[in-house]
This record gives C-alpha cells, sequence and structure tokens, in this order.
C-alpha cells in the first residue's frame, strides 16, 4: 500500500548537503565509466561547493582509487573548465573554487609515475593537448577579464594550484605556452590593496622558475624586459606588505621591542599598531618550549613570495631601484625595502633552526648580494641623505645595539650580517650561510673603501664580532677543515675583509678612534691570528691559485698582515714595559696610547685585490635555487590548502 503524502516520514539523524551526496556518487568505486549527464553537472556546478567536504573525499582516495576513477575525474575537470569558460554565476565561481580544491589535493599525492598518472586522472593521453590548452585560454581570459576582483583571484588559486601540484611535470609548459604574464600583471595594475599582490606575483615567481637552467624561460624573459614603472611600484608595496605579515609572525610568538622604545608609537610607525600592548599590561613570557615548538614551524608559507622577489631583482633593474627607493604609502606602513630588511633580520636571526629557514636565508641574502653589487644601488643604501628605520630582531642574546632613529640602509644591513654570524654558530658550522654572509661584509666594505664613503656605524661591534668568529673558527678548526671542501669560500674573504680593514680604514671609518678600536682589538686576537694561519693553511687560497708567481708557496697575505700588524704592537708594548714606563697588566687607555704612537712605525706591505670580489652568476648558484624552488613549491600547496 502506498503511503499518504500526509504520513509522517521518520527525519533523518543529520541533514547532509545535497553537493555532498553528489560527491559520494561521483567518486563511489562499485561501478565503472559512468557517463555523467548534463544535467548532473549542471547541478554540480550550480550548488555551492563544500571545500572541507570535497577535500576529506579526496583525501580517502588513493592514486590507485584515483586512477580507476579516472572516468569520472577526467569529466569533473573537463566540465569545470566549460562552466568557467561559459561564465554564468554562480557556475562558473563554482567550479573554479571545486578545481582549486581538487587540483590542490589530487596534485599533490605521490603516483609511480607523476607525468603519466596525473595526465590520466584530469584528461587522458589522448586528450591532453585539446583539454590542457582549453583550460590554460580559460584561466588566462578570467584573470585577465573576469567580471570582478573576486573571481580573477580564483581563477589565480586554481593556476596556483595547478602551477605547484604539478611542477615536476610537463603540464605546467601549457601555461607557458599561454603566457600568463600580460594578464598576470594587469591584474596587479588593478588591484586597490596591496595584499593583493600577493598571489598574482607568487604565481609569476613559480612560472618564472620552471625549468629556467634547461630552457629559456619566457616569464623570465618577460621580468627583464618589463618597464612599467606604475605596476613595478605596486609590486614593491605588496612585497613589503608580504614581509610585514611573515616579520609579524615571528613577533606573535615573542614580543622583542628593545628597552628605552616606546612600544606604541614604534610598532605602529612601522606597521604593527596592532600589535602594542594595551597601557598597563605586562606582556606574558613564553616557556622556552613554547618559544621553541612556535619558532620550528617558522617563517610562514608566505615567504614563498621571495622566489619571485629573487628572479625580479636579478632581471631587472628598473624593480631592483624602485625596491630600494619605494617610500611607504602611510607613516603606518613600512617602506618596501624596511619590511624586507625587517623580515631578514627574523628569518637570518633564527635560521639555523630548520633547513627550510636557512635555505630562504639564503635566498634573502642573494638579494641583498644583487642589490649591493650594483654600484648605483649600493651608493642609495650607503648615502647619509638616504635614511631608513628598520626594526630588527632582539629575540635571543647578544642583542643588536639599540638604535632608534634612521639610518642609511647599510646600517641596519651591516647588523643583519653580524647578527647571522652571532647566532647560527654550531660546531658544524652552515658554510653556504657563512660565507654568503661573510661576502655580503666584504662588498659593503669594499665600496665603503673605493668611495671613501665615511659611515657612521657602531663599528666596535662589528669588529667584535669579526674576531670573535675568528676565534670560534681556531677553536673547532679540527671540525671544519674536513667538513667541507668549500671552506676556501670563507676563509679568505673573510681574512681580506679584516685586512682590508686594517689596510684602508681610513677611507670609511668616521675618524681616529674608530681605528684606534680596530687595531686594539686585533692586537687582543694576536695569539689567535697566528694559531688561525696553521689550522687553515691548506685553505688560505684558490684551488687553482694555490701556487703563487714567485713559488714561493700557498699566498698568505691576508692573514700576514694581520699577524704583522698584531706582532708590531706586541712588541712596541714589551719595549714600553722594559723600559718601565707602563706596568705588566695595561689598561685599555695605555693600550690605546700605544697604538697611536705605534701607526708612525708601522709599515704594511702594497697589498692588492682585498676590496675585489667575483660577481653574482646564477648558473653558481643552481643546486641552491632548484631547492628554493623545491620550498616554494611546496609552501604554496600549504598556503592554497590552508586557505
Amino acid at each position: 500500500m502506498e503511503l499518504s503524502p500526509l504520513t509522517q516520514q521518520t527525519r533523518p539523524s543529520a541533514f547532509q548537503p545535497k553537493i555532498i551526496g553528489l560527491y559520494d556518487k561521483l567518486f563511489r568505486q562499485d561501478e565503472e565509466d559512468l557517463a555523467y549527464s548534463d544535467g548532473f553537472w549542471g547541478e554540480f556546478y550550480l550548488l555551492r561547493p563544500d571545500k572541507v567536504g570535497l577535500e576529506r573525499r579526496l583525501d580517502d582516495l588513493t592514486t590507485d582509487d584515483l586512477l580507476h576513477l579516472q572516468h569520472e575525474t577526467q569529466q569533473l575537470f573537463v566540465r569545470a573548465v566549460s562552466h568557467i569558460k561559459y561564465g554564468r554565476a554562480p557556475s562558473d565561481e563554482n567550479a573554479l573554487d571545486t578545481l582549486t580544491v581538487f587540483l590542490g589535493v589530487v596534485l599533490t599525492k605521490r603516483y609511480t609515475n607523476p607525468s603519466a598518472d596525473i595526465i590520466t586522472v584530469l584528461a587522458g593521453l589522448d586528450e591532453v593537448d585539446a583539454v590542457f590548452f582549453e583550460f590554460a585560454n580559460t584561466i588566462e581570459t578570467i584573470i585577465r577579464t573576469g567580471r570582478s576582483t573576486e573571481i580573477r583571484s580564483k581563477a589565480i588559486d586554481v593556476a596556483l594550484s595547478l602551477t605547484s601540484g604539478a611542477y615536476q611535470t610537463s603540464l605546467v609548459s601549457y601555461f607557458t605556452h599561454r603566457d600568463l604574464f600580460p594578464a598576470l600583471m594587469k591584474s596587479i595594475q588593478d588591484s586597490d590593496d596591496s595584499e593583493l599582490v600577493f598571489k598574482p606575483f607568487l604565481l609569476l615567481g613559480l612560472l618564472a622558475n620552471y625549468n629556467k637552467f634547461e630552457f629559456r624561460n619566457p616569464y623570465r624573459l618577460r621580468l627583464e624586459d618589463f618597464v612599467n614603472e606604475s605596476a613595478i611600484r605596486k609590486i614593491a608595496q605588496g612585497i613589503g606588505f608580504a614581509c610585514s605579515q611573515c616579520r609579524n609572525s615571528y613577533v606573535s610568538i615573542q614580543e622583542d621591542v628593545a628597552e628605552g622604545w616606546t612600544v606604541g608609537s614604534t610598532l605602529t610607525y612601522i606597521g604593527l599598531g596592532v600589535l602594542a600592548p594595551s597601557k598597563g599590561a605586562a606582556p606574558a613570557q613564553p616557556k622556552a618550549d613554547e618559544l621553541k615548538e612556535g619558532f620550528a614551524i617558522l617563517p610562514s608559507h608566505g615567504a614563498a613570495i621571495l622566489l619571485g622577489v629573487y628572479d625580479f631583482t636579478n632581471a631587472n633593474k628598473v624593480f631592483c631601484s624602485n625596491l630600494v627607493s619605494c617610500v611607504s604609502t602611510s607613516k603606518t606602513v613600512e617602506a618596501p625595502f624596511s619590511a624586507f630588511l625587517s623580515y631578514t633580520s627574523y628569518l637570518v636571526h633564527h635560521a639555523y633552526r630548520s633547513p627550510r629557514a636557512t635555505t630562504y636565508a639564503l635566498l634573502h641574502f642573494l638579494i641583498l648580494r644583487i642589490i649591493i653589487e650594483d654600484l648605483a644601488l649600493c651608493k642609495i643604501l650607503c648615502d647619509s641623505e638616504v635614511l631608513v628605520a628598520v626594526r630588527l630582531c632582539r629575540q635571543r642574546q647578544p642583542f643588536l645595539p639599540a638604535i632608534q632613529k634612521p639610518r642609511p640602509a647599510a646600517a641596519p644591513i651591516l647588523d643583519i650580517l653580524l647578527d647571522t654570524i652571532n647566532h647560527n654558530l654550531r660546531r658544524h658550522l652552515d658554510l653556504p650561510l657563512y660565507i654568503s654572509c661573510i661576502g655580503l661584509i666584504h662588498r659593503l666594505l669594499s665600496y665603503l673603501t673605493f668611495t671613501r664613503t665615511r659611515l657612521t656605524y657602531h663599528w666596535s661591534f662589528l669588529w667584535q664580532t669579526l674576531l670573535s668568529f675568528l676565534r670560534f673558527l681556531t677553536t673547532y678548526a679540527p671540525s671544519l677543515t674536513i667538513q667541507d671542501p668549500d671552506l676556501h669560500l670563507l676563509v679568505n674573504p673573510f681574512l681580506a675583509t679584516l685586512a682590508l680593514a686594517v689596510s684602508s680604514g681610513e677611507c670609511f671609518l668616521p675618524g681616529p678612534a674608530a681605528y684606534d678600536d680596530l687595531f686594539y682589538k686585533l692586537v687582543e686576537a694576536g695569539d689567535f691570528l697566528s694559531r688561525f694561519k696553521k689550522a687553515f693553511r691548506m685553505h688560505l687560497t684558490q684551488p687553482s691559485e694555490t701556487m703563487n708567481a714567485t713559488q714561493n708557496g700557498p699566498s698568505t697575505a691576508p692573514i700576514d698582515i694581520l699577524i704583522q700588524v698584531a706582532a708590531h704592537y706586541h712588541d712596541l708594548v714589551e719595549g714600553e714595559k722594559d723600559k718601565g714606563r707602563i706596568g705588566n697588566n695595561m689598561s685599555p687607555r695605555e693600550v690605546s696610547k700605544v697604538i697611536r704612537q705605534g701607526y708612525e712605525t708601522l709599515s704594511l706591505p702594497a697589498m692588492e685585490g682585498l676590496d675585489r670580489w667575483d660577481r653574482f652568476r646564477e648558473g653558481d648558484e643552481r643546486g641552491m635555487l632548484k631547492r628554493v624552488a623545491r620550498v616554494a613549491v611546496e609552501d604554496t600547496k600549504k598556503l592554497l590548502r590552508a586557505s
């Protein structure tokens, strides 16, 4: 007997969204090769997607399951592209959201044959060209001419999901054939908010790095030729915003405003007003375990944007100039370069905590290296009339000197480099990080010497840090000398930096007192200099320059200059003691007096080449840059899934 329509039905224990039922129907594995009707797909994309529900169901499927369901997954992909192309709301928007989740999960699974298996799941080997050319054309059109900022952003999400998920496959090449560069730049130019620059520029960075060492990447070529300064300034502001957000993730774990600063005004000035504690509230001090756990997961995934910053910096001088000189848009927002330097400070302060953090720190140093090696840009960094305010990390001792007033950018850069030395010391030294760090110090001092630019700086802190590093290297020489064949790339620039300061310090130091202090600290390290030479004798020259023209053996000129200076003043001090003019225990003032008197009898040999360094060549960093790209791709995947 049929039930009357008035008969009360049993209520289900829980209501399930209809779209979830469609997911269950689509991904069930008890039937094969079902052809779903136009009505099914019309309803599928008319309903708002349940992103969590879709992600959960896709997560539960193995790669074998997906290959078994290839007919269904191919239909989902092709029908989504069709609805996006047709452009009727809300189906096109729902299709974009569905594809972002679908690609974000399906492409991150581990396949036996990644390229072939992914193509099978998405399009089929016979249809891949037609399907993906249509996909790339549709996404490019939406990014360029989509009816709203929101839908253009969703199209970029889809492109990011495909690019990051299929980065090691040929599928990304469909975007290189289509060339998304004009559409991405238009998206950036049309944005009214610095935050909206993040995703298109992140995508641009991934595409510009795709197989760039294997073929002439068209996005890299576009970066070289791009001269639209309006768009470049928007990119610079967007980068500054992203760097501030990444830096804030460190501050949110441990507040580190220097004593003597007005917390509210300081944070407001550099764009962190929301982090200022309320009046009268003492900030809670996190426990050591909490700090360790919090810092271990940093930097945040937004650091992936720095991949594009590197490529744009390396390819385009107009961009470099704007990044360095672009001013803040308001008093509550940091200038882009100030934000970049601030983020670099926090990142390198904690670089030792994970290989991922170290990788991003090396990328920051490459960006700085490219900028510093450009004479016109380095002039801006050292110009006493071009001042920047940079919040520097003070989360672990030894602390950097607390400087409140704006300074030439070269000063906070030196602070960042010294902080890197002090906070990443380990018996098994991270050589690439220290090679990059010392190389930047050497380049800055070389520029100051060459241009005879006097930089106001706490030079005593620099000499103290460098000579403490020399003591560290000497103490742990046994574990360092067998650690890496590239040790000479650290030792020689390090010695050249010290010898350059000794021989040419009057060119850039502000006055005699700073020069006296350098010699004083060098005399204190005299015994370590001789021990250093003995310990690292075989690493004191480049392998190709082991023998000099006079066949006198390995050239050790920089270390010999340092030893000669220390020995000269040691003899003067001993002579003063023998004459009874001073006691056996000399005061710093007495030593300084001897140093000043000793200038007259100090004879340093002519030493050329101390200010020379090799210009950056991308090919030399190929391995590191490929590693950075892999890290950035993984961070992009996590960003998309988190959102």
